[in-house]
């Protein structure tokens, strides 16, 4: 394929993605969940630990792909920019929404501005998306080899090395190391619900989080050169297992864990992102063995869009609620999982299906959108 054409297995793992986004935020109860579909309690890494920096390596070769064409065309650089911040507000604003909806207007929901999270995946996204794209635009290659390796070594050692106040000693554990201490000052009372001592997409650890998409936009480098289609393919995989090794070597010292975005853990996912993306480029882009990819691609081509509709759909369901006859409170989503899988399956398989069940129904409205051609563009 030529360098210019559009990568279909991007496409397709952003498309594979998403459905896993969906599938670990949305099983039938929180209660029964297999292990691999929940995030790790600190340190490791398991299926669902996965899914954030993948997206996050796409949007990097996505930037690869699209700045790298727009540059090309020799347009406006001013416009350019402020289509990146354009960008930027709009995710950062719908991940605000996500997090205060229905703002208190609706079913009875309680809301305080005082409380909103800030933080989030689609925040997240956008600013490691916005530093992302600058870096691609104004500094050469090397200096953003340079920048990736310095900020992975330099969080490693403030996180190593500086004493938390309040603590008097550095640590990576929960509530208590040097980033959670920097959410707690900078964000105050709008941390995640979970913890309200830290954030998982808090404030010091998106810093690592940048890293995760440079690695992306370095493989979209190497996919948009001129080597022939064999030798990416094996680049793409020495490569991705060169940041496994090293990712696993590194979390020796500084453990895999997705709470603070370890450096280990960016160099480790990257990896496994790079082999996976090899997978799909040799199968998809270069012999041409497409005849499963739809669902996914369909998927794919509206990914934020569909991201963000199923997490509003999935907080209207826990909201919408009624007094059953026995006097419980009954919502939407406790109605239907007990009436048309609890009441057939045991907890964890009945979960996992309420969540495949919905990823269905999800992409057959993405295919109607599909269908017509109707790509909503973030």
């Amino acid at each position: 394929m030529k360098p210019s054409e559009r990568l279909l297995s991007l496409d397709v793992f952003r498309g594979i993605t998403i459905m896993g986004m969906i599938l670990v935020n949305n099983p039938g109860t929180w209660s029964a969940i297999y292990p691999q579909l929940e995030h790790a309690e600190w340190h490791g890494c398991t299926f669902t630990d996965l899914i954030f920096p993948f997206f996050l390596f796409i949007v990097g070769v996505a930037i690869s792909y699209s700045l790298s064409k727009r540059k090309a065309q020799g347009g406006d650089m001013k416009s350019l920019y402020l289509n990146i911040f354009r960008r930027t507000i709009i995710l950062f604003g719908l991940g605000l929404i996500l997090a205060g909806f229905p703002f208190g207007l609706l079913f009875g929901h309680e809301f305080s501005w005082s409380t909103i999270r800030i933080p989030g995946v689609l925040q997240r996204i956008a600013i490691v998306y916005m530093i992302a794209s600058i870096l691609f635009l104004t500094t050469n290659t090397k200096f953003q080899y340079w920048f990736t390796g310095a900020i992975l070594i330099i969080y490693t050692m403030l996180m190593s090395l500086v004493p938390v106040p309040e603590v008097g000693y550095a640590n990576f554990e929960p509530g208590t190391n040097l980033s959670a201490w920097i959410d707690r000052l900078v964000l105050g009372n709008h941390l995640w619900s979970g913890t309200k001592l830290w954030d998982p997409e808090g404030v010091l650890s998106t810093i690592p989080a940048i890293g995760s998409a440079m690695l992306g936009i370095f493989t979209g480098n190497l996919l948009r050169s001129e080597k022939d289609p064999t030798t990416k393919t094996v680049w793409l995989y020495v490569l991705g297992s060169v940041l496994m090794v090293a990712g696993w070597g590194w979390s020796f010292w500084f453990p895999l864990n997705k709470n603070i975005w370890t450096s280990s853990y960016v160099l480790w996912t990257a990896g496994l992102a790079l082999n996976f993306l090899a997978f799909c480029y040799w199968f998809i882009d270069v012999k041409k063995v497409t005849w499963w990819i739809k669902p996914f691609q369909v998927y794919g081509m509206n990914a934020i869009t569909v991201f963000f509709l199923s997490g509003i759909v999935g907080r209207i369901m826990y909201m919408v609620k009624w007094n059953g006859a026995d006097g419980s409170v009954v919502t939407i989503k406790s109605y239907l999982f007990d009436n048309f899988f609890l009441s057939w399956l045991e907890p964890i398989n009945a979960s996992l299906a309420w969540a495949v069940v919905y990823i269905l129904i999800w992409l057959g409205l993405m295919w109607i959108l599909y269908a017509k051609k109707i790509f909503i563009k973030v």
